[in-house]
């Protein structure tokens, strides 16, 4: 008789993605059958992630008995590939969070697209899918298949609206420069590999405490690779270029959940590799990681400055943002990572469903001059926005405020007091186009109607904006939670 021995398969690792999976057909083939309302719909979408996040919080505490039964190889499932360390189960939390908050903002977009809405809530619940086994991931190859998963996902979204120029336009340009950035990051996955003999990151990082690497230049090169390859996802600098286009043609809808999902998971994908992989080669990535961000800010806050359109505004403030988050991985201790990207992916989410408001949920481009005397058309959505926006630009008393400061601190703790100089001269230059548009919206006369505000984006907007200033007030939840992360 011959043995085979199975590996051990713990389900409550994958749970919330098998959900989620679940979930997206369970939508398309209710739609396919009986063709129902649209809010039925909606209702599984929302069982789906209220089920997910249940899992997840399943996942919190079992994470927290096994490191006290035998450490982080408990956490380790399905033969190295998955981990369900205290990191990737708050990656997991927050991006099921903004997936429904996304779903919420893109809500009227669902409703107008009529028989595909389906296919956008299939296309949003897969690309979680996707973004969540990145996070988990402890395999190279494990990562890179839910990287494609996402970013395939959001590269149909970017394209399925009825504005066809602008929007195929963008889809065409995602796509593009997105696979070629995916390639770039597998060959650089490849040449790590052919470095160190290793997939795992667990395993890549026991390899450099055991062995002394006296030609590393393979695995730097390939290291390398990688980084770029993920500053795409994230729209760092110089890998920002089709971030401006894609967000001014994309839905409206949608932009919000599209950028914030890619930045959770590309930043939480990067910090996992840097530094639980290889951080014994800080002397190497570090000066790479400080002059990416560096850049970042400063390329970001400086052509953000000369927008006339609110999209391309938020799009380069973004590149700007990942250069402020950046600082926290430069720092080191990423708690202020993880409350830096908690906090700006509810404020653009936000700041988006302003944008789906004020343009249509479906449409191509937002000119700042649509937003000229916003606060007197419709009171509260201009204070909604202004609040968001005044988050970004990190002023005292918000989320934003605190976020910066955490970065900061950290980067400044680990020596690299002129990236925090940087950053906060892009700081004060991004106070600048910020305060332009809540001078268009305050200060400018208009004759255009009031906007009916909808009860998805009312929902969205309470929640971002009591997000923004809870978090700036009474940061010490959030930022303990980010903490507890790192030591389960």
């Amino acid at each position: 008789m011959i043995e085979i021995t199975t590996p051990e398969v713990s389900w409550i690792a994958i749970l919330p993605e098998l959900v989620l999976a679940l979930g997206a057909v369970g939508v398309l083939l209710v739609e396919v059958q009986w063709k129902p309302a649209t809010r039925v719909l909606g209702a599984i979408s929302a069982i789906t992630l209220v089920i997910a996040i249940f899992f997840t919080f399943l996942q919190w505490a079992q994470a927290g008995d096994a490191l006290e039964v035998g450490g982080l190889d408990e956490l380790v499932a399905f033969s190295g590939m998955i981990v369900m360390d205290g990191f990737a189960v708050f990656g997991r939390f927050v991006l099921l969070v903004m997936a429904g908050l996304g779903l919420l903002a893109g809500w009227r977009l669902v409703e107008r697209l009529n028989r595909r809405g389906a296919e956008a809530i299939a296309l949003v619940l897969l690309a979680t899918t996707g973004f969540s086994i990145m996070v988990a991931s402890n395999n190279l190859v494990m990562m890179f298949l839910g990287l494609e998963i996402g970013s395939i996902s959001l590269y149909i979204l970017a394209g399925l609206t009825e504005e066809k120029t602008k929007a195929d336009e963008a889809a065409m340009k995602y796509f593009l420069l997105g696979s070629f950035a995916s390639a770039i990051f597998i060959y650089g996955v490849a040449l790590l590999y052919a470095g160190t003999g290793q997939l795992e990151i667990l395993a890549i990082r026991q390899f450099f405490t055991e062995f002394i690497v006296t030609r590393p230049a393979v695995i730097l090169i390939g290291l390398a690779l990688i980084i770029v390859g993920l500053g795409f996802k994230v729209s760092a600098a110089p890998f920002h270029s089709w971030a401006p286009d894609v967000y001014q043609g994309a839905p409206s809808g949608v932009v919000g959940y599209m950028a914030a999902m890619a930045k959770i998971a590309g930043f939480l994908a990067m910090a996992r590799i840097l530094l639980t992989a290889v951080p014994q080669l800080d002397d190497s990535w570090l000066p790479v990681i400080a002059g990416i961000s560096a850049l970042s800010m400063l390329v970001g806050s400086t052509i953000a400055l000369v927008q006339s359109d609110v999209r391309r505004l938020l799009a380069y403030s973004g590149v700007a943002h990942a250069g402020f988050i950046l600082t926290g991985i430069v720092g080191g201790a990423t708690t202020g990572m993880l409350f830096y990207v908690t906090v700006y992916a509810i404020q653009l989410i936000g700041a988006f469903a302003v944008v789906a408001v004020v343009s249509g949920p479906s449409s191509s481009g937002s000119s700042i001059d649509e937003y000229r005397g916003l606060a007197r058309r419709s009171p509260a959505l201009g204070a909604a926005f202004a609040v968001l926006l005044l988050g970004m630009a990190g002023l005292p008393l918000t989320s934003g405020f605190v976020a910066k400061f955490g970065v900061f601190s950290e980067a400044w703790a680990n020596g690299y007091g002129w990236l925090v100089i940087v950053a906060l001269l892009a700081s004060v230059i991004s106070f600048a186009f910020y305060l332009r548009v809540i001078v268009a919206m305050y200060m400018d006369e208009t004759e255009e109607e009031g906007i009916v505000v909808s009860l998805a984006a009312r929902w969205v907007l309470t929640i971002a904006v009591a997000g923004t200033v809870l978090a700036g007030i009474l940061p010490a939840p959030l930022i303990d939670l980010a903490a507890d992360a790192f030591s389960l």
